[in-house]
């Protein structure tokens, strides 16, 4: 079996929405982490938790959808926490935590590597991110999400280089509208992201809320696919959900390991589509419900009626129906 390799950052969210606190176990790449697990893919996590209760909280969360830690995931002093205030559903946060992952073990059936957000940005964990990557680029797709959290990067132009080592190491690379408006320093986002695609992703992918996807490819194709309309409960996660069905929809198409990295930027105009429309999907069922709680590939046919025509076509979930 094939196996997927996240590394990032797990923590505690605390969210205060209007003064009633909870707290859930978040953070960007374990997100993406479980909501692979959830449309069936088999998944490793590298991450950085302590030995306290919210480490256990964490490491119940990811294992009960199958999620395995790798070994040194274990020995931070206390476990992240990010304290989320959501205004009108939006999210802002604020953090706690260390990143000191001391080394990854690349899986020796990996056809991709995803990281991103407060693991390619905090010392000194951030060197071990990039060594990894750069290794792994030898059998593996790289996806990347900077994910910026500005709280905890400080200057723009010191984190615009940060990322930007990334960028050159990933063949997808996914922003949303807010990581480049800030990276940029009010640059356009778009034309931020097709310079991104000169630094050699095969494909990038900006996404806009509400305002839907600009999504483009090497081979100079460009779509743009309408947001979902749904009722917004917050936006907790919808990135996350949306990057893990992205890299769970390429996996189907056969598109992943380093052998398909040249084939993953000629991809067809029709099927990218069909990608970007199931992510968005995806994405849209996230935001229709409280936390970041991505959907499993069995509870996909109970929204079908809300989703693209295309994805209403598919014999199987999961299934393309075009060739590539």
């Amino acid at each position: 079996m094939s196996t997927a390799l996240v590394i990032g950052e797990s923590l505690i969210d605390v969210v205060n929405d209007a003064g009633r606190v909870s707290e859930h176990p978040g953070g960007s790449p374990m997100n993406v982490a479980v909501g692979l697990a959830r449309l069936g893919r088999d998944v490793e996590l590298a991450t950085w938790i302590g030995a306290d209760d919210h480490g256990r909280s964490i490491e119940a969360h990811v294992g009960a959808d199958n999620v395995r830690l790798s070994g040194p995931s274990r020995g931070a002093e206390r476990t992240p926490t990010a304290t989320a205030t959501l205004t009108g559903g939006q999210a802002s946060y604020e953090f706690d935590l260390e990143w000191a992952l001391p080394s990854v073990t690349i899986p020796d059936d990996c056809v991709v590597v995803h990281t991103g957000s407060l693991a390619c940005g905090i010392e000194p964990g951030r060197q071990v991110v990039v060594q990894t990557v750069a290794a792994a680029r030898d059998c593996a797709t790289i996806t990347f999400d900077p994910n910026c959290r500005p709280s905890l990067l400080g200057d723009p132009a010191a984190a615009r280089h940060d990322v930007e080592q990334f960028v050159r190491l990933a063949d997808v690379v996914k922003a949303s509208d807010e990581d480049l408006e800030w990276l940029g320093e009010g640059a356009d986002p778009v034309e931020m992201l097709t310079d991104w695609m000169g630094l050699g992703p095969k494909i990038g992918i900006l996404t806009m809320g509400e305002h839907g996807v600009v999504a483009m490819t090497a081979a100079g194709v460009e779509i743009r696919v309408p947001g979902e309309r749904t009722e917004v409960v917050d936006t907790v996660g919808a990135g996350d959900s949306f990057m893990s069905a992205t890299i769970d929809s390429l996996w189907t198409t056969g598109l992943l390991g380093a052998e398909h990295r040249m084939d993953l930027g000629r991809i067809q105009p029709d099927v990218f589509r069909q990608v970007m429309q199931r992510a968005a999907h995806i994405a849209a069922i996230t935001v229709s419900q409280a936390g970041a709680n991505p959907p499993r590939s069995s509870e996909l046919g109970v929204n079908r009626a809300s989703a693209p025509q295309v994805l209403r076509d598919w014999p199987h979930e999961g299934e393309f129906p075009l060739g590539i």
